[in-house]
C-alpha cells in the first residue's frame, strides 16, 4: 500500500489472496481492509460502493501501467488500480535496479483472475509487445533498423532485432553470394525488415534491399556510360562452366569462358576465383535485355603477333598435351598457341592409330616446328624429327634377299606383320606364308607372338614398307612336284577342306591339290558334305599341272578308268554313291577354275 495512507502493508504479500464477496466477513475499502463488525450495513454499503469506484476497467491482453508497492529480489508487486495487486518476477525487469517503490511501470495482463483469484501480469511480454509494435510501424514504413547476427542457421542468420529473434536469409545477405555465413558472426548490421509473421511471430529481415537502393544511383550511373573497349574493374560475383559473372557495382556482366585467356581453358577456375578484383574490357552491351559482355584476354597482346619471328620452321620447342583425336595431337606452346603433331609425324617406324599410343593428356613433350600458317593460325609440328630416320639406313640393314628372325605383332585378313626390331615391321602377304597350302587365313598357319623367319622381299622407303616372304626362307619345291605329279600320275590324298565346287586334298608331299565335284565319282555328286567329309582318303590321278599358278587338280573317275569295276563299286560303296539315281553328269571342265579362289 501507499505509504502516504498509512496503511500497513503485509512485510511478504503472497501470491494467493482471500477470497471476498458481498458476504464476506471482511471487505476490502479503499485499499483497507475492514470488519463488517466494526461497522453499521449502511456504512459497509457506502465505503464498498466507494471502493468499487476506483477500480478500473481493465481488459485481458492489454498493456496497463501500474505503481509499484513492494520489490525484493525475487519478485515485485504492482497495483494496477484492480481489486487485488499482481506479482510479477523481478527477472522480468531488465532494469530493476532503477526501479523502487512507488516506480509506474508498463505490465501485460494476461490473466484478471486466475483460479486462486490474483492478478497476472508479465512484464516480459509488455516489453515483447512493445518492441512487435516498433516492429511493425517500421515494417509499414520501411525503416532502417539496427540488428545483431547472433548464431548461423541453416540457409541463413539468426539477428537479435531489438530483443526478438529475426532471420536474415543468405540471399539476403548481400548483392552478392555470400559463401561464408560465420564471418558476419557478431556484427550489427542494418537492416529491413520485409516479412511479418504476427500469429507465429516470425520476422524477417533483409540487408540486400538496403544495399540495392544504395547503389541504384550507381548502377544507373554505369549503364548510362556504358560504351564498347571500356575497361572497368569489378569482383568476381560467380562461376559456371561457361564463363564468369562481374560485378561492375551494382551490375552484372558476363565474361565467356572463351574470352578469359588467349589460350585453352577447360574451366574458369583455371583464371579466375570468387571475389577475385579482375580488370575487363566492355565488348558489347545489349540496351534492351541489359546484357554486358566483358573480355579479360582482350587486356593482354594477342599471342600470334610476331609469331613467325619466334617460332620460325624448325625450332625446337616444348608444350603440354591439352587435347587429343583419332589424327593427332594438339600442343600448347604457351597460352593461346597451339600446334598439331599429326600421327604421321609421331614415329619414324611405327604404325600409329591413334596419338594415345604415344602421348597422353597434361604431358609434357618436345617437338619442331614443320610449317606455321599465319593467316589461319595453324601450326604443324613433328615429334619423329627429333630423332634420326631409322629408314634412310634401313636398305643397308636390310638388303633384299637376306634373312631374319622376327615377332608375328599382327594378323589381318591379307597378311601378317612381322616386327624385325622394335619400332621396323614388315608385312608377309597371305600368297607368301607357304609354297603348298592354299591359305584362306594366316592363324592358320602362324599365332601372334610366334617366331619366324622371313626373307627381305623388298623396301620401299617412300612409302616406309617393307615386304616379307615367309615361304622363300625355303626352296621353291614346284620344280620337284613337276616330276612328282606330272600329268597321269597316281596318287592318294586326304581330304583337308570340303569347298562348294569340290573338295582340297593334301597329296604325299604336303602339296595342296583341287578335285573338283566332277571328277569325285562317275555319278553326280550333288551334295558333296553328304558323301565325303575331311580326313577322307581318295584314290587320284593327276589330270593337270600348273607349275607357274601353283596349281594340281586330280581326279578319282580318270584313276578308276583303268581299274576293275570291283575296286569302283567298293569306293562307291564306302562314300554311299553306289545305289545313286543315274543323272546328267555335268562335268566342270578342270581349265574352268580358278584354284587360286578355292
Amino acid at each position: 500500500m501507499s505509504e502516504e495512507t498509512n496503511t500497513p502493508v503485509a512485510e511478504a504479500p503472497v501470491k494467493t489472496a482471500p477470497q471476498e464477496s458481498k458476504d464476506s466477513a471482511i471487505v476490502r475499502t479503499v485499499g483497507v481492509v475492514v470488519d463488517e463488525k466494526d461497522y453499521a450495513p449502511a456504512e459497509i454499503a457506502d465505503m464498498r460502493a466507494m471502493y468499487e469506484k476506483t477500480l478500473n476497467t481493465l481488459k485481458q491482453g492489454e498493456i496497463i501501467e501500474g505503481t509499484i508497492v513492494h520489490m525484493n529480489k525475487d519478485y515485485v508487486t504492482i497495483d494496477i488500480g484492480f481489486k487485488s495487486e499482481g506479482i510479477v518476477d523481478t527477472s522480468e525487469f531488465t532494469n530493476a535496479s532503477e526501479l523502487g517503490v512507488g516506480s509506474v511501470v508498463e505490465v501485460f495482463l494476461e490473466s484478471v483472475e486466475n483460479k486462486d483469484g490474483n492478478v497476472i501480469l508479465s512484464r516480459k511480454r509488455a516489453d515483447f509487445v512493445r518492441i512487435w509494435e516498433r516492429i511493425q510501424k517500421a515494417y509499414d514504413t520501411d525503416e532502417i533498423l539496427q540488428g545483431r547476427c547472433i548464431r548461423r542457421i541453416k540457409g541463413g542468420i539468426v539477428m537479435d532485432l531489438m530483443g526478438v529473434d529475426a532471420f536474415l536469409p543468405g540471399s539476403q545477405i548481400d548483392i552478392r553470394p555470400v559463401r561464408d555465413f560465420d564471418a558476419y558472426l557478431g556484427r550489427t548490421l542494418d537492416v529491413r525488415v520485409v516479412k511479418i509473421n504476427q500469429p507465429a511471430e516470425n520476422i524477417v529481415v533483409s540487408r540486400k534491399a538496403i544495399i540495392e537502393e544504395q547503389i541504384a544511383g550507381q548502377r544507373k550511373a554505369i549503364l548510362d556510360s556504358l560504351e564498347k573497349g571500356q575497361i572497368l574493374e569489378g569482383i568476381v560475383k560467380a562461376i559456371a562452366d561457361f564463363g564468369v559473372f562481374i560485378d561492375l557495382g551494382g551490375v552484372d556482366g558476363l565474361v565467356h569462358i572463351t574470352d578469359l585467356s588467349w589460350g585453352r581453358v577447360n574451366h574458369p577456375t583455371e583464371i579466375v576465383k570468387l571475389d577475385q578484383t579482375v580488370n575487363v574490357v566492355v565488348l558489347d552491351f545489349d540496351e534492351e535485355k541489359r546484357r554486358i559482355s566483358l573480355g579479360m584476354k582482350q587486356l593482354q597482346p594477342h599471342p600470334w603477333e610476331n609469331i613467325d619471328q619466334k617460332y620460325p620452321s624448325g625450332t625446337q620447342v616444348r608444350g603440354k598435351v591439352v587435347s587429343l583425336a583419332d589424327y593427332g595431337a594438339f600442343i600448347e606452346i604457351e597460352k593461346g598457341i597451339e600446334g598439331l603433331i599429326h600421327i604421321s609425324e609421331m614415329s619414324w617406324t611405327q604404325h600409329i592409330k591413334h596419338p594415345s599410343q604415344v602421348v597422353s593428356m597434361g604431358q609434357m613433350v618436345d617437338a619442331v616446328i614443320l610449317n606455321l600458317d599465319v593467316e589461319d593460325k595453324k601450326i604443324s609440328l613433328g615429334m619423329k624429327q627429333l630423332e634420326p630416320d631409322p629408314w634412310s639406313n634401313l636398305i643397308a640393314k636390310y638388303p633384299v634377299g637376306s634373312q631374319h628372325t622376327g615377332t608375328v605383332r599382327n594378323l589381318t585378313n591379307f597378311g601378317v606383320f612381322v616386327e624385325l626390331e622394335p619400332g621396323v615391321d614388315g608385312l608377309v602377304h597371305i600368297s607368301d606364308l607357304s609354297w603348298t597350302k592354299k591359305i584362306r587365313h594366316p592363324g592358320e598357319l602362324v599365332k601372334k607372338a610366334d617366331k619366324i623367319d622371313v626373307v627381305i622381299l623388298g623396301v620401299d622407303t617412300d612409302q616406309r614398307r617393307i615386304s616379307l616372304g615367309h615361304k622363300q626362307v625355303q626352296d621353291n619345291p614346284w620344280d620337284n612336284f613337276e616330276s612328282l605329279f606330272a600329268v597321269g600320275t597316281d596318287s592318294e590324298g586326304k581330304i583337308v577342306r570340303l569347298i562348294e565346287k569340290g573338295v582340297i586334298v593334301e597329296l604325299p608331299a604336303g602339296v595342296d591339290g583341287f578335285v573338283p565335284s566332277s571328277q569325285l565319282a562317275t555319278k553326280q555328286v550333288k551334295n558333296i558334305p553328304e558323301n565325303f567329309k575331311e580326313g577322307d582318303t581318295l584314290p587320284l590321278r593327276v589330270i593337270e599341272f600348273d607349275k607357274e599358278n601353283k596349281k594340281i587338280v586330280l581326279s578319282v573317275v580318270e584313276y578308276f578308268k583303268d581299274k576293275d569295276t570291283e575296286n569302283l563299286e567298293a569306293y562307291l560303296a564306302s562314300h554311299g554313291l553306289l545305289n545313286a539315281a543315274d543323272a546328267e553328269n555335268t562335268e566342270i571342265k578342270p581349265d574352268e577354275l580358278n584354284f587360286d579362289e578355292l
